[in-house]
């Protein structure tokens, strides 16, 4: 029997689902506005204010036209945000395949990072790939790399989602965490070293924080004359190096 609730046959909302008429040139929308200036603007907003503080008014402000104006263009906020996160996208560096002897291993470190160094640049996009289905022109894009360079591993293809998930949900969880941190120190107005440092100190002389305290002055001795940013960074490729491993582990069947 078919469904009859209401929910039947309707699909996922996306802006890149959405089939919407071609713009017709009217005499109220201001001359030189176009969707790629108004997601470029959206961008530069959501960098340097965030997610939170982010409306349609407070974009056509900065933009020097009125909130109706930008909706001749996309019909809803979410939208705008949808093509805003596809448009970073678009930034994430993709392996050259034109050489079919490349070592996919380079080939997902090349991916890993580009995903990495993306949202360190838009913190916000980390809330917004969870928010929306990410199937633009840009995300395709880099999700299609991603699924060559996986296939080339020798992983089933049983295997393969799972193999993705555990690189790519390790890159977000690094990456968000890092930038929540980065966030911070500049609300603060510190720099990341004086914030790990006034950390430790705090907890210092708390006797449940002990063996923390030992173990992290031997990190920090193995560490020295490094900043915060070397020692993240040099965590990053070694988590990266041991996501990499266990691929290859698992495709050869040691573990």
């Amino acid at each position: 029997m078919a469904a009859t609730n209401g929910s039947a046959g309707k699909r996922p909302h996306s802006v890149w689902l959405t089939e919407r008429p071609p713009l017709k040139r009217k005499a109220e929308q201001p001359a030189g506005l176009d969707l790629d200036k108004i997601v470029g603007a959206t961008v530069r907003l959501l960098d340097a204010e965030g997610l939170a503080k982010f409306s349609m008014r407070r974009l056509a402000a900065e933009l020097g036209v009125t909130a109706m104006s930008v909706y001749w263009y996309v019909d809803t906020k979410d939208d705008l945000l949808e093509l805003a996160v596809d448009a970073v996208a678009g930034e994430m560096a993709l392996p050259d395949e034109s050489d079919a002897a490349a070592d996919w291993r380079d080939q997902l470190r090349v991916l890993a990072t580009g995903y990495r160094d993306m949202l360190l640049r838009h913190p916000w996009a980390a809330r917004l790939l969870g928010e929306f289905i990410n199937v633009g022109p840009q995300s395709t894009a880099f999700s299609n790399a991603t699924l060559r360079a996986m296939r080339r591993t020798g992983l089933d293809a049983e295997r393969t989602s799972g193999a993705l998930a555990s690189l790519f949900h390790f890159v977000y969880g690094f990456a968000t965490i890092r930038a929540t941190h980065e966030a911070r120190c500049r609300a603060a107005g510190i720099s990341l070293d004086d914030y790990f440092e006034q950390v430790m100190t705090a907890i210092s002389a708390r006797p449940e924080f002990a063996e923390t305290m030992e173990l992290s002055s031997r990190i920090a001795f193995a560490r020295q004359g490094r900043s915060a940013l070397e020692m993240l960074d040099r965590d990053f490729a070694f988590a990266l190096d041991l996501q990499i491993a266990g691929i290859e582990a698992m495709r050869d069947g040691t573990t």
